[in-house]
């Protein structure tokens, strides 16, 4: 199994290799287009998933790579423009959808693995997000031209089980 899960992978626009071998690949996406500026977008998973409901089984990563979709639809809107085809969206409902992607990564991350989480702060503040998860971050940065965009640490806790020792 590879070592790295990225659950939310869009286009890899953060990659520098955009087929490491090292990760396995996984959005709920799979599409191609053309963007308003003409350059090709593809969104290619290894694995065709939604985050909140991961088909691995507990504590099969090392690392898990966590970029949801950060741009809040009103109940009118329809996903438009060229933010929404590379970064996807949320509904009314993103409070219950980003805590069961929290919990679904932190079950297949193995004990003392490591999640990186990823948030600009378009919409949803990120001391909002946070409040959705138990597990504390370890440390975090903010990049980009507003200082919008979060880069977070979390290390699962806890010891394997012995079911899991055994598996």
């Amino acid at each position: 199994m590879k070592p790295i899960l990225d659950v939310c992978c869009g286009g890899r626009m953060f990659y520098f290799n955009k087929r490491d071998p090292r990760v396995v690949f996984c959005d709920i996406r799979r599409e191609k287009t053309t963007l308003c500026d003409g350059r090709v977008f593809e969104v290619t998973p290894d694995v065709q998933c939604d985050f909140t409901n991961i088909p691995f089984p507990n504590s099969s990563f090392r690392m898990v790579v966590f970029d949801p979709p950060h741009l809040l639809l009103n109940a009118k809107s329809k996903p438009t423009g060229y933010q929404h085809i590379k970064y996807g969206s949320l509904n009314s409902s993103w409070k219950d959808t980003l805590a069961s992607g929290f919990r679904e990564c932190f079950r297949v991350l193995e004990p003392n693995g490591i999640l990186i989480f990823k948030w600009s702060d378009i919409d949803i503040k990120v001391s909002e997000i946070l409040k959705l998860t138990p597990e504390q971050p370890v440390f975090g940065n903010r990049c980009g031209k507003a200082n919008k965009t979060h880069w977070i640490c979390f290390v699962k806790s806890g010891e394997r089980n012995e079911e899991e020792t055994q598996a």
